[in-house]
């Protein structure tokens, strides 16, 4: 009895799982590097802070607005914005990833 394992939660079991599942498949897991998570980092504190500006002023352009056309254009401008940075976000830290 003295050399029983912990029990494991359900979070360990299935990550064990899925490690196993990518090992079968062939899929190869790399630990990021210090300088590559440093990278990551710095990607997406710059582009939180252009969404958070984007952010700022499409409220200030909403609230000068009161045309309902105006707000909605305001809008679709404002969702189309967010998406290529966030797009752009998401890419770049693939980017580093791979290496």
């Amino acid at each position: 009895m003295t050399d029983e394992k912990p029990l494991k939660s359900a979070v360990e079991l299935a990550m064990e799982r899925l490690a196993k599942k990518d090992a079968d498949a062939g899929v190869e897991s790399r630990p990021l590097t210090d300088a590559q998570k440093a990278a990551i980092a710095e990607a997406r504190n710059f582009y939180d802070a252009k969404i958070a500006e984007g952010e700022v002023l499409h409220q200030s352009k909403m609230r000068a607005a009161f045309d309902p056309a105006v707000r909605e254009t305001l809008e679709t401008e404002y969702r189309r914005d967010r998406e290529r940075l966030v797009s752009e976000r998401d890419h770049k830290i693939e980017k580093i990833r791979r290496g």
